[in-house]
């Protein structure tokens, strides 16, 4: 019997699967790695660790990820998006209590290997491929929805961590985020996602039909290392200033007060820009979401680097380009090179970004310590002007390596 022989189970509809990785979203985010914002500073009065090592193992935790991230995209190839899932629910489940139970700082680190093995088997990279193995070339749609519901990660999820904070404390906090994982998101997986058998035949859809073609797409090894250059960049400096923003505006004589109501902008920012694109997707290729998403973001840091009055202005272009990277990373690798591979072209993409991402705090500390807070934008900036002209070029090598009809 061939692997085209047996067919999977008839996918759900997207508004069912959809809404269901929406909420799972929001609570893995919430979880791992919005879960320091809250909770480092009293981990780390608590115990007497040095908070740069409480909030290193975040960093510990996206260099994990980033390093299993081609492995779990090669799952999610061979097994479908269900069991990984399930396995992220389990793996963050387990990170979660480690970290409750952590007597040591050691136990402490260790708990976060766990974490980013749960996080790179359960954020946006698998949510997308199992929407894109499942989808072929119609999840573009799903994917842009689902980042709507990831955009209210942080504002859920923070005051949840406080609530439990301030109830439990923050090993309770933990326990309560682990049973979370248990109870609800696994749950979730097993009932919502369809089981595949392994080795579907790529060129039908899930449920065994032909309506949904998974395709592939042959191009240069140079538009995929343009690519992966270019979504790498981008959470950079993303990362750089979530972590630093508030540093940058309160050394312009902003009060701590006024600084977080200012950075309150970006969130609401993301998501309307994503809401934005769900309306338009349709009438543009996902190039032109990747080339609105890098100068968005230049513009906005190029406002913030050259004082411009209206500082919400600025952190609204930055907000719309951080939130249309999150739909550019998952949509213009199906669309330059297909569905067929789509898993495994997804799990390479985040090696290098997920990677660079852990190393950002750092690296932004290090240039406000050099530089001063308002300097440090200087190269800040320079960066994403030089992701503007990458794309640019992402841009004239997709025109001339499109196949043609």
């Amino acid at each position: 019997m061939t692997a085209t022989d047996v067919a999977s189970d008839p996918a759900p509809p997207a508004r069912l699967i959809v809404p269901a990785l929406g909420v799972t979203q929001i609570l893995a985010w919430g979880s791992s790695y919005y879960l320091p914002a809250v909770l480092a500073r009293p981990i780390a009065d608590d115990t007497g660790w040095p908070f740069g090592w409480v909030v290193g193992g975040l960093s510990l935790g996206l260099l994990v990820s980033g390093l299993a991230a081609p492995f779990v995209g090669h799952q999610i190839q061979r097994y479908g998006g269900r069991p990984v899932l399930i396995a992220s629910a389990a793996l963050l489940a387990a990170g979660s209590l480690s970290l409750a139970m952590s007597p040591t700082l050691p136990v402490f680190m260790a708990a976060w290997v766990l974490m980013g093995l749960g996080m790179s088997s359960g954020l946006y990279d698998a949510a997308f491929s199992t929407l894109g193995r499942t989808y072929g070339r119609e999840a573009r749609q799903h994917i842009t929805t689902l980042t709507l519901f990831g955009g209210f990660a942080s504002t859920i999820c923070w005051p949840l961590s406080a609530f439990f904070l301030h109830q439990f404390g923050w090993r309770g906090a933990c326990l309560a985020y682990a049973a979370i994982q248990l109870l609800l998101s696994l749950t979730v997986y097993v009932v919502a996602l369809p089981r595949e058998n392994r080795n579907v035949d790529a060129n039908s859809a899930p449920d065994g039909n032909k309506a949904v073609t998974v395709d592939h797409v042959d191009r240069p090894s140079y538009v995929f290392v343009l690519l992966a250059v270019t979504i790498a960049i981008a959470p950079v400096l993303s990362t750089i200033m979530s972590v630093h923003l508030l540093t940058i505006l309160q050394a312009r004589g902003i009060s701590l007060a006024a600084a977080v109501a200012l950075g309150a902008i970006v969130g609401p920012s993301q998501v309307g820009a994503r809401f934005v694109e769900m309306l338009i997707a349709k009438h543009h290729h996902p190039i032109w979401t990747k080339v609105a998403s890098v100068t968005s973001l230049a513009l906005g840091l190029g406002l913030l680097w050259g004082h411009f009055p209206f500082l919400a202005l600025a952190l609204v272009f930055y907000g719309a380009g951080v939130g249309l990277e999150s739909i550019a990373r998952a949509t213009l690798p199906l669309a330059l090179f297909g569905a067929s591979n789509y898993a495994p072209i997804m799990g390479k993409l985040a090696r290098p970004s997920l990677i660079a991402q852990a190393a950002s705090p750092s690296i932004g500390a290090l240039l406000i310590q050099w530089l001063g807070p308002d300097r440090a934008l200087g190269p800040i900036l320079a960066f994403a002007c030089i992701n503007v002209v990458l794309t640019l070029g992402l841009v004239a090598a997709q025109r001339a390596t499109e196949p043609r009809p």
